[in-house]
């Protein structure tokens, strides 16, 4: 059994970055991504790219980042108490895609690996889609790509992730899911590490081809301010999950982090409206009504 090499998992954060960044920027004419490369002074590093005011894309955030600290922050301990006071590296990667044309899902990902020590260490992530007006080819066509990454590791699997990331990415103040899921994971050390890490890079290798379809289908949909107007409300929905829910935020902001980083996946634009509801029989009231619920997608849109 190899032993954990955080090494190689910097590695292939590292070119996983360079590949969605290369992707993504290449359906883009108007704007790029920045590059930078920021030292920690712990010994890590940071290395942030975002792409702003895109033809196809309005932000889209691709960060990696090697940490190193003298205790784990409490939203990493709180499943794993035996952990707290410890050191530890971690290596991650988080991107996220808000679109310009609402017919374009948001899409988040991330993978994540923490090594305490020998014994003690796992691996993280998932991916998830957030469409604003949802066609069922496209929610299938995610979900059966993230059924593929998931395949050679377990026939069940799929469905145990599946019900990890409907479960995780809620908001239980409005009950509702933010989006139509995906899969998520977390302490994750199933096989061992060589095979845990192979897991990760299954996961990692499939997160454009899950997306880019779907962008490429929709990206010159017809819109009206109408449409635009209802993305920005469903984008408050994101901004309050990740301030108010999400562990990697929390992370991010009890570490010490670079602020900037930290928050790169907020939207850059979004709308809040007091004691709205969609009106009955619309493209608002399907989203709503058929796809913000926990679905057997891979069975009912066959």
């Amino acid at each position: 059994m190899r032993v954990p090499d955080i090494s190689l998992v910097n590695q292939y954060f590292l070119e996983l970055q360079n590949k969605i960044c290369t992707d993504l920027g290449s359906r883009e004419n108007t704007a790029a991504f920045s590059a930078e490369d920021i030292a920690t002074a712990q010994g890590g590093h940071s290395r942030p790219r975002v792409l702003e005011n895109g033809q196809h894309v309005e932000k889209a955030a691709v960060l990696c980042s090697h940490s190193v600290g003298a205790a784990l922050p409490q939203a990493a301990t709180e499943r794993n108490p035996q952990l707290a006071g410890k050191g530890f590296e971690a290596s991650a990667i988080s991107m996220i895609v808000h679109p310009r044309n609402p017919y374009i899902p948001t899409f988040h990902a991330n993978l994540r690996f923490f090594l305490i020590d020998e014994d003690n260490w796992y691996f993280g992530g998932g991916f998830d889609l957030t469409p604003y007006y949802a066609f069922p080819e496209d929610v299938l066509h995610w979900h059966r790509t993230a059924e593929d990454a998931c395949k050679p590791f377990g026939n069940n699997l799929y469905g145990m992730l599946k019900a990890q990331c409907d479960e995780y990415f809620f908001l239980p103040h409005r009950g509702e899911p933010r989006g139509v899921g995906g899969i998520f994971f977390d302490d994750w050390t199933e096989g061992g590490f060589e095979r845990a890490f192979t897991f990760v890079q299954s996961v990692g290798d499939h997160i454009m081809p899950a997306y880019l379809p779907i962008l490429d289908r929709r990206k010159d949909h017809p819109y009206s301010t109408k449409e635009e107007e209802f993305m920005m409300f469903r984008r408050g929905r994101y901004a309050e999950f990740n301030l108010a829910i999400d562990r990697g935020t929390l992370y991010g902001l009890q570490s010490g982090r670079r602020i900037e980083s930290v928050l790169a996946s907020m939207p850059p634009r979004a709308m809040w409206k007091y004691n709205w509801s969609p009106e009955t029989g619309s493209a608002e009231a399907d989203l709503y009504e058929n796809y913000l619920r926990a679905r057997d997608w891979l069975v009912e849109l066959l």
